[in-house]
């Protein structure tokens, strides 16, 4: 009886290990970047309607990036207790309540601060969220599969983006329509389906995601356990800082006010896009363009390694700020056009994203994987969030067209630091692709 228990017991494992993984990538990096761009860019959508000023708006949002920042100092935690797909699936559940929780405060006549509360639950939930889900990757992957499903990784996290100022943004301001304008009764309305969806999720994963062995607890945590965890994971901080800074840097000021640009009136400098039109812009055309970009950079870096395309990716990321630029010169009522502009900013986007997402990896190999990628990511989301906190006083004292001018002078920071970069060129490459290198090295030497 105990022989044919351990033999399900291995052949269940083995089964798990046979999953394919688009079982689960796709949906997981969906799951993973909606809490984010929800807090982030939906906050913006939903508190612009309510009335609060681009500066309060910018303020308030900003300080959520807070717990990705901190993510270092519960990551070892995350690292040696438990499970990482026991992490994932805990913090679904925890999502799941936290979004209902600002769906029900909305229509109350403490608003701000009930929803504030609720996206602050959403925001350390989501980065634990994150912490587990980014392990979780590096071990049911190998390295091939991380460069081959990076395309697909960043397509689902930007579709988690699409979604959440897109169709949700669309179905707020429809809801809007049906209910005689009634602000907060549809944006609860909203926030209450995507609490349905995190459930979900919650139960898809909690099916289909497979258990690596070597995401298994460690025996014998106790205090010194955590301790050296902390200490090596904080001993590699300067490693990549300078790159993982300055990547990112422009779109954290970019990233609220290039929304708030779409949406504003013409007469304050914006495009004056209504709720539908921002949805439909953001959720079809940007989707085509952030899905091809993403999964062109993601078959490029797994056949030619990462060295090969990150001078290209780091280039494409300027594509954004120029774009930006562009509009706010033209001021363009052609919902054509602007769809257009959206295509080539957000294909642009998608395809640098995967050089950052990629070297995050590269970086974090070892044996303390988790805890080194998710200091890497705290870092970025720091050089984010500072930005962040003052762009909307920026562009309340600038102007949309010179803040854009100011954003594309600090993408040029971006180039400066790729060029420091070492990276081994066989990152990335399949095994095939690898050992026909090493064969054509080898007839040149043979040659010589």
């Amino acid at each position: 009886m105990l022989n044919k228990t351990k033999k399900r017991t291995r052949a269940t494992f083995q089964d798990q290990e046979r999953r394919s993984p688009w079982l689960w990538v796709p949906s997981l990096s969906f799951a993973d970047g909606l809490p984010l761009v929800t807090i982030m860019t939906l906050s913006v959508i939903l508190y612009k309607q309510l009335g609060l000023s681009n500066a309060e708006i910018t303020f308030y949002t900003s300080w959520l990036y807070l717990p990705w920042i901190l993510k270092p100092v519960w990551s070892p935690l995350i690292n040696v207790v438990k499970t990482k797909r026991w992490w994932i699936v805990l913090t679904e559940v925890l999502l799941g309540a936290a979004f209902g929780g600002v769906a029900f405060t909305i229509p109350t006549s403490f608003w701000l601060q009930g929803s504030l509360f609720f996206f602050w639950v959403i925001a350390f939930a989501g980065a634990s969220h994150c912490i587990s889900a980014d392990g979780f990757y590096m071990l049911g992957l190998n390295t091939h599969q991380q460069a081959t499903f990076m395309g697909i990784r960043s397509l689902f996290d930007r579709l988690a983006t699409i979604f959440a100022q897109g169709v949700l943004v669309m179905i707020a301001g429809n809801l809007q329509v049906v209910f005689r304008n009634s602000i907060s009764y549809s944006w609860s309305l909203t926030f209450f389906g995507v609490t349905g969806l995190f459930l979900l999720l919650w139960l898809w994963h909690n099916c289909v995601l497979p258990h690596p062995k070597e995401d298994a607890k460690r025996p014998f945590v106790n205090f010194k356990t955590i301790g050296d965890e902390f200490t090596h994971t904080f001993r590699t901080i300067w490693v990549a800082l300078m790159f993982i800074i300055f990547f990112r840097m422009p779109e954290g000021l970019m990233e609220k006010v290039s929304a708030l640009f779409l949406i504003d009136s013409g007469h304050n400098g914006g495009l004056g896009l209504s709720p539908q039109e921002y949805g439909l812009v953001q959720g079809t055309v940007g989707i085509i363009g952030v899905s091809l970009g993403g999964i062109l950079g993601g078959i490029l870096a797994g056949k030619d390694g990462l060295k090969r395309w990150i001078w290209p990716m780091a280039l494409a990321f300027f594509l954004p700020q120029m774009v930006y630029l562009l509009l706010s010169y033209t001021l363009s009522s052609s919902l054509w056009m602007i769809s257009l502009c959206v295509f080539v900013e957000q294909f642009g986007y998608g395809f640098g994203l995967t050089a950052y997402t990629l070297y995050l990896i590269y970086y974090s190999r070892g044996e303390y994987k988790t805890s080194h990628y998710a200091l890497g990511s705290a870092i970025m989301s720091l050089s984010m969030m500072l930005p962040g906190l003052v762009s909307g006083a920026l562009q309340d004292m600038m102007g949309y067209r010179h803040f854009f001018t100011l954003s594309l002078v600090f993408s040029l920071l971006t180039l400066l630091v790729v060029g420091r970069l070492k990276i081994d060129k066989k990152f990335g490459k399949a095994e095939q692709e690898q050992e026909q290198d090493q064969e054509k090295e080898h007839g040149k030497e043979q040659e010589a």
